[in-house]
């Protein structure tokens, strides 16, 4: 089956096919890095991950860009408040600086934990100060900018399609406005360039034509993906949260300047929910980290497994039984490759059937079941695992390098086991945790098994999931 990908602007599967030949341009909104990444977050990361993964698989080479925001995005999608990461650095003491390297340099770490291809380009916004600066130029020269007190601001009364892509009711926007918008002519205009406030010295500004400032959220992603692939390239990702506001205004201003929507294909993953549907948000400080999971004893690659077992644009409601639902799968897995022969022939049929699922929009829940009707086919071991290896080139589970350790159990380790899934099954996490730590200092760890949970001795080799 050629692969076909469900696109946001045009709100349809469509077959895909290359604006070059067979290279893709795969532009990924990355984080702002004011704070740790959160699971939802990190969902999309996955997806994109994935999506990455069957282009290649389908024969196509891809030049893969992942942003940094580490200036100029505001509390607020509405251009109000203030720089997040202004507000972080005295949330923490730190330099705005300072933040930004580090919980950069934590998301990476999520990042390789999960297995995620590294992108070809990871671009920082302060490193890319000069080319929004020429972006705002040319928005300018083609008419589309209106100067205020605070900034400089893109005037989307001159587009009659702005917000096609979030399908905007602009008219019931504008007549239904309950908030001030200060001097912004339009509810839906917003910022491209932000001067700093009179006595006011902020960590991070910069001169420009129109005076000393930081430049808006958006325009970074269009002067960025612009750069490095183009004002015309093949798929923009992102979150479902980017559609109405930060999506629309990056399409605005390529639209403006090079009349272009700027993607051929924009996808956007869904939300990750929490208990009551929730979405986990960085903003409301209540979120789950990678680390968080990892407490639990829970792997990186489990949560990237229960990430698959979801459609991307479906929403994922998280909860524990869940995630150790999706550990046990993964233990099991890894189990019966291990136990696989090397020098077989991939099935043919099963491949043909993986690829046709993965191919219908990322459909990886059904590819996840075509896996396991493969492991329970009764073919040759060896024809298993070779199969088996061309599905992980896809679902990224790293299953040649996992190794069990297996080791004899002292009896006091097995009673701390046991007092610890008494502990969990009253939801006494407090206790459970003091026993894993207990466990962990005597050297073992915990693996959710087809038996049950079972300590396992740290070992060199058995540290499948080290980043």
């Amino acid at each position: 089956m050629p692969l076909a990908l469900y696109d946001t602007w045009s709100r349809a599967l469509r077959p895909f096919t290359p604006i070059r030949s067979e290279r893709v341009g795969m532009y990924c909104c990355g984080p702002t890095v004011y704070d740790h990444a959160h699971i939802g977050n990190l969902r999309t990361y996955v997806f994109e991950d994935v999506l990455r993964r069957v282009l290649a698989r389908n024969g196509y080479t891809v030049r893969h860009v992942v942003n940094i925001t580490d200036v100029g995005h505001l509390t607020s999608d509405a251009d109000e408040g203030e720089d997040k990461m202004e507000k972080g650095s005295r949330r923490t003491g730190e330099s705005a600086w300072a933040i930004a390297r580090r919980y950069t340099e934590a998301f990476v770490d999520d990042w390789r934990a999960l297995n995620l291809l590294e992108p070809h380009v990871w671009c920082r916004a302060t490193d890319h100060i000069a080319e929004q600066i020429a972006f705002i130029a040319e928005i300018e020269r083609a008419g589309y900018v209106y100067r205020t007190d605070d900034g400089l601001y893109f005037d989307t009364d001159k587009q009659d399609d702005y917000g096609f892509l979030a399908r905007l009711d602009r008219a019931g926007l504008q007549a239904g406005k309950r908030v001030a918008i200060g001097a912004k002519r339009n509810i839906t205009d917003f910022a491209l360039w932000k001067f700093s406030p009179p006595g006011v010295q902020r960590q991070m500004e910069w001169d420009s034509p129109w005076g000393r400032g930081f430049p808006g959220w958006h325009i970074e992603c269009s002067a960025m993906s612009a750069k490095y692939l183009g004002t015309w390239f093949d798929i923009h990702c992102g979150g479902e949260d980017h559609i109405a506001v930060h999506h629309s205004n990056e399409i605005a201003q390529t639209q403006a300047a090079h009349g272009t929507r700027l993607a051929n294909f924009w996808l956007h993953g869904h939300f990750l929910t929490q208990q009551g549907d929730a979405k986990m948000s960085k903003s409301a400080g209540d979120f789950l980290r990678l680390q968080t999971l990892r407490d639990r004893q829970a792997e990186p690659l489990a949560y990237r497994y229960l990430c698959l077992s979801a459609h991307y644009r479906s929403t994922l409601q998280f909860n524990w039984d869940a995630l150790r639902a999706a550990q046990t799968a993964l233990n099991r897995l890894r189990r019966l490759y291990a136990g696989w022969p090397e020098g077989g022939v991939a099935d043919a049929a099963y491949v043909a059937r993986f690829d046709a699922e993965a191919n219908d929009d990322l459909n990886l829940p059904k590819a996840l079941a075509v896996l396991w009707d493969c492991v329970r086919s009764g073919l040759p071991g060896a024809t298993l695992r070779a199969t088996v290896d061309q599905f992980d080139a896809v679902l990224g589970f790293r299953l040649r390098d996992w190794r069990l350790v297996e080791a004899k159990v002292p009896a006091e380790v097995q009673a701390l086991v046991n007092e610890r899934e008494a502990a969990r099954a009253s939801k006494d996490w407090a206790r459970a945790d003091a026993l894993r730590a207990a466990l962990d200092a005597q050297g073992w760890r915990i693996e959710d098994g087809a038996h049950g949970p079972q300590p396992v001795r740290r070992a060199p080799q058995a540290a499948a999931i080290d980043p």
